[in-house]
């Protein structure tokens, strides 16, 4: 590969850093063709991307993110495939879950494609055990409803507080009244 073509694949690279807000590192070496084939099916299906890569092309294009990425070396070792995803931080561990599920791995048998890193909204997940906080985490717009919900529901309640209570004072007047004119 001359170095025009490794300078264009290491742009390429960094576009899709650019671009997507979440992507994974994970290693798939061991893995038959038919397995790689099946678990790229399965990103495609989700809207995701598996593609490897040499990890010298992984931290040339990590550099350009403009955040400080030095513990993603640690995942930076053998064989480097990337698990791109534009939707939310959490889209790509459930599909390695869902992958591993359905591979039904044994409990002394390591999963593949393991999963050595994640980049996630500038934060940085190192290691397979990882794996199950990653799943659990809520993405931007997720987090903005549910802020929105706590923010909404206060004035929903004083709301239907004084739509409740106004017809219970008028019912309130609506019986003195008649007990007046009963009394009176």
């Amino acid at each position: 590969m001359i170095r025009e073509d490794k300078q264009a694949l290491v742009d390429e690279l960094s576009e899709k850093f650019q671009s997507h807000n979440a992507f994974y590192i994970a290693d798939a070496s061991g893995m038959s063709v038919a397995k790689i084939n099946e678990f790229r099916r399965l990103c495609f299906t989700r809207g995701m991307e598996f593609k490897v890569y040499k990890n010298t092309f992984i931290r040339k294009a990590l550099d350009t993110l403009g955040a400080d990425t030095a513990e993603m070396d640690a995942a930076l070792k053998g064989q480097s495939g990337i698990l791109f995803s534009k939707e939310s931080g959490n889209a790509p561990a459930k599909l390695l879950q869902d992958f591993y599920k359905s591979q039904n791995y044994g409990k002394n048998v390591e999963p593949k494609p393991a999963l050595k890193g994640a980049y996630v909204d500038a934060g940085i997940y190192i290691g397979a055990n990882q794996l199950v906080g990653l799943s659990t985490l809520k993405g931007k717009n997720e987090l903005i409803g549910e802020v929105i919900g706590l923010l909404q529901s206060p004035a929903k309640n004083v709301i239907s507080a004084l739509s409740s209570g106004g017809s219970k004072l008028a019912g309130i007047l609506k019986t003195l009244s008649e007990k007046e004119e009963v009394a009176g």
